[in-house]
Parts: C-alpha cells; structure tokens; sequence
C-alpha cells in the first residue's frame, strides 16, 4: 500500500518536472490547478511578472463539498468567467501533477464551456 506521503512527493516530482517545460506569460498565462481530498483551487498565473490574475475555488461560498465532479466543473466554469472579464482568453492548462482524470479533467472541461482556449 502506498502511503499519501509517497503519492504527494511523486505528484510534486511530476509537477516540478512539467513546471520545467510550461510557463505562463502575459499573452498566455498557465491555469494552474491544486486539487485535494474534500476541495478544488484554480489559478490563472502570469509567470514573467511573477503575479496571479484571477483564481477560484470550492472554498469560496455557494459551494457546498468541493470533493465531487460538480463542484470541479463549477470552479471551471467560474475561473473561465473571471478570465474573460479581464481579457484572458487563452491559457496553458497546468494539472499540478495530477493525472488528467476525474476532477481535474472536469474543472478543464468547465473552464473550456465557460470560453477558455487550451
């Protein structure tokens, strides 16, 4: 059985690793997503100012248990309509690690039916 501490260090060695290759600018800045067991956070980051545009997560009111589907796809949708009011169209998708499954594939598709380019 693999412990939550070996997972979390492989998912960070993956993270630094796809970090290493994707970088957020101000045309296109990096939608980065962190994902844990009971919530769901997404940031849209310009890395050359070194700054965060807009984010949102399952910790803000109205949502009620960030730990589903649902709740990701919200955040999504959510992150894409903060992104459009300032001007942002397109991004780079950072999955944090993570595989693209589940939540996290759900809070791109959100993101994507909200008007994002990735």
């Amino acid at each position: 059985m693999v412990s939550k501490k070996d997972s979390n260090a492989a998912r960070v060695k993956r993270h630094k690793r796809v970090r290493a290759k994707i970088s957020g600018t101000a045309d296109k800045p990096r939608l980065c997503v962190y994902r844990s067991e009971n919530n769901i956070q997404a940031q849209i980051i310009d890395d050359v100012a070194g700054v965060t545009l807009c984010s949102a997560s399952t910790y803000e009111s109205g949502f009620e248990g960030g730990g589903n589907k649902e709740a990701a796809k919200k955040v999504g949708a959510l992150i894409a309509e903060r992104a459009l009011g300032k001007g942002i169209s397109e991004v780079v998708f950072d999955r944090g690690g993570y595989l693209y499954h589940g939540r996290v594939s759900e809070l791109a598709a959100g993101a994507r039916e909200g008007g994002l380019k990735f």
